[in-house]
């Protein structure tokens, strides 16, 4: 069967279930998306785009809708949490572009779904479809949704994020653990922070077991800052939700005497919810039978690197790429490429967000002092940030193993 006559079924519609759709129709192949909830919306949080993201974005069109609603940030600074002291000091805005090839931006996740779902049609779109099983036992796939329906597919593709229901499928169980964080997060007006300094920036402010990382977001909300605390705490996680109800104020437990801008901003914004931070682990393989995994359902990630959603991104552009190089070839040979092209670097990328949520979260000592050096260096900023944002998915060379991405 050739590429283009795939019945292709996407399950889930965020960020890399839409990505996916739109790479594929780059090359005039078309899916569908089934998507559980009833509408296409994410409310009261935002994204970092890097450029090893939003270079695709821009080569497909899409950079004026970008550029109405998201922030260019100006620079990445590292500060100590409780003096504010700047440890590093990295500017991006033109000078990011030039060296890694695309922009660097904070965007509402409603605004970017907004651009995602407009670009993909929503003719292409099923809402209300929360799968429940699959059938992949006879000529097709069988998706059967909770609401009684069903569609058949050649290929069923498993966006559906870190909570994924496909993985559950091919797996027999749900393998998530718990990394150890929780965090808060929420939106602050800019005249909310008249303390803040840089607020144009990326910032992370690192302490003992804790950090809190901000940037601007753009289009209507221009003048908003997105803000993401993470604690190591509480272990284990006693909720059997992932996202819990907290007590106003909660927020502030561990930054009673951290610089009075982070203090400000916590305070600035009515925080009611705590988000464990839950991961899983990789597998040996992301594709059984005619079902695939990508992004969070293959390879979930701590947020430490702000890679998530990015390294969707990635496998949007490389599954894509490769369902279309399919020709007469078999699905299998199409998976088999798809997942070696894409398995070392997600595996490298997730090591490193590990690494990384241990380097900000350092107590005193020397091994702190080493990482304000390395922080404050822009060699190792290089060898930090360049093989990650600098990696361009569509190049379909053999995987670097010289690639760095760790720490200590």
């Amino acid at each position: 069967m050739g590429n283009k006559k795939l019945r292709i079924a996407v399950v889930g519609g965020g960020i890399g279930g839409l990505t996916i759709a739109i790479a594929l129709k780059q090359h005039g192949i078309d899916c569908k998306v089934y998507e559980q909830t009833a509408e296409l919306r994410e409310v009261g949080a935002a994204i970092a785009l890097s450029a090893n993201a939003m270079r695709f974005y821009d080569q497909w069109g899409l950079g004026p809708a970008f550029d109405a609603v998201g922030y260019e940030a100006s620079a990445l600074i590292y500060r100590d949490g409780k003096t504010g002291r700047v440890i590093g000091n990295h500017p991006a805005g033109e000078e990011y572009k030039q060296r890694y090839g695309a922009r660097y931006i904070g965007i509402h996740r409603a605004e970017l779904q907004k651009i995602l779902f407009t670009e993909v049609g929503m003719e292409n779109i099923y809402l209300n479809k929360r799968l429940s099983t699959i059938d992949d036992s006879g000529d097709c796939a069988v998706l059967n949704f909770e609401d009684g329906s069903s569609a058949e597919a050649d290929f069923v593709i498993g966006a559906d994020g870190v909570r994924s229901k496909v993985r559950e499928l091919m797996l027999g169980y749900d393998d998530y653990l718990y990394a150890g964080y929780s965090a808060f997060r929420a939106i602050v007006p800019i005249e909310s922070l008249p303390s803040l300094p840089d607020p144009s920036a990326i910032q992370f402010w690192m302490g003992d077991g804790c950090h809190l990382l901000h940037y601007p977001i753009g289009g209507d909300r221009t003048g908003d800052v997105n803000f993401f605390l993470v604690q190591r705490d509480p272990t284990p996680w006693p909720h059997k939700e992932w996202v819990t109800p907290a007590e106003d104020g909660e927020q502030l437990k561990y930054f009673g005497d951290w610089h009075p801008a982070v203090v400000e901003m916590l305070s600035s914004a009515k925080v009611d919810t705590r988000w464990a931070m839950n991961y899983r682990m990789m597998l040996g393989r992301w594709s059984k039978g005619r079902m695939t995994l990508m992004g969070d359902a293959a390879h979930s990630i701590v947020p430490h690197h702000g890679q998530g959603a990015n390294q969707s991104i990635e496998d949007a552009v490389v599954l894509a790429d490769c369902i279309a190089d399919m020709g007469k070839g078999t699905l299998s040979d199409m998976q088999n490429r798809y997942e070696y092209l894409r398995r070392g670097r997600a595996r490298k990328v997730v090591y490193a967000s590990v690494t990384t949520g241990d380097m900000l979260h350092l107590p005193p000592g020397e091994s702190r002092d080493l990482r304000d050096a390395r922080l404050a260096s822009k060699e190792a900023m290089a060898n930090h940030l360049d093989w990650i944002h600098g990696f361009d998915a569509s190049n379909f060379a053999e995987p670097n193993e010289k690639q760095g991405g760790t720490w200590m």
